[in-house]
């Protein structure tokens, strides 16, 4: 069971408001804070409360679900709720933590919230390692088992769609999450998103080349956008 999850529902369709609140109200680890028929009216809200979940539909009048989940701040985590399932693709673009298609079923919307509790335990933590400066790891879940993965293990993250796999120097962790996520809770003096796929440790790095960089056995090609500040970070 993760902390309580503040969420609010953005829908244009009372119908499909009064739905999901049913289905909130059945999860405990969900609090109802807000409900809101448009994305204006929910910015509005948002400017003076803090919220960490946004259950939000994709086709409404004026902002669509879309627009508004790339303004929002990157600690929220968003689950669209959509009838469309030609939206999935670009819901990855806004690194939304899941895609429901409406008629919503009670079991993969619980499915879904067990996916955002696992994201928002891991933002919680690295709230808390802001503060505790001798923290040096993080708890991952993986195959219903939570791993204790320091920092100095890890040689390279991988992300693959909705998953990363995590590299240490003798196991690979596979577990849900987006890239961007986990790279936001990593310490930016050592680890750096080398190319869309890769996130590295540069302490791990032996050598290098134009287009390569090698760990171990490990060769992980440097992306053409991400190549200056690289040599930069690098080369002093």
């Amino acid at each position: 069971m993760c902390d309580p999850v503040k969420c609010i529902i953005i829908d244009d369709e009372p119908i499909a408001r009064e739905g999901l609140e049913r289905l909130v109200y059945k999860n405990p680890v969900l609090e109802l804070v807000g409900n809101f028929e448009s994305a204006e009216s929910a910015a509005e809200y948002m400017r003076c409360n803090s919220v960490d979940l946004i259950f939000l539909d994709i086709e409404m009048p004026g902002t669509n679900g879309i627009d508004f989940a790339r303004k929002i701040p990157s600690q929220t985590l968003v689950v669209f709720t959509t009838a469309y399932s030609e939206y999935a693709l670009d819901s990855y673009e806004v690194n939304a933590t899941d895609y429901l298609v409406k008629p919503i079923e009670e079991q993969r919307f619980h499915k879904a919230v067990e996916k955002v509790c696992n994201y928002h335990t891991l933002l919680v933590n690295a709230e808390k390692e802001t503060v505790e400066a001798d923290v040096d790891f993080f708890f991952v879940k993986s195959e219903r088992r939570y791993y204790k993965v320091r920092y100095d293990d890890i040689l390279f993250i991988e992300g693959l769609k909705d998953y990363v796999i995590i590299q240490t120097g003798d196991r690979r962790i596979i577990t849900k999450m987006y890239l961007r996520t986990i790279h936001e809770l990593l310490p930016r003096s050592v680890f750096f998103r080398i190319n869309k796929s890769y996130v590295v440790n540069l302490d791990k790095i032996e050598s290098f080349d134009s287009n390569d960089v090698f760990i171990g056995k490990h060769e992980i090609g440097i992306g053409n956008a991400y190549k200056e500040d690289f040599y930069k970070r690098l080369i002093k």
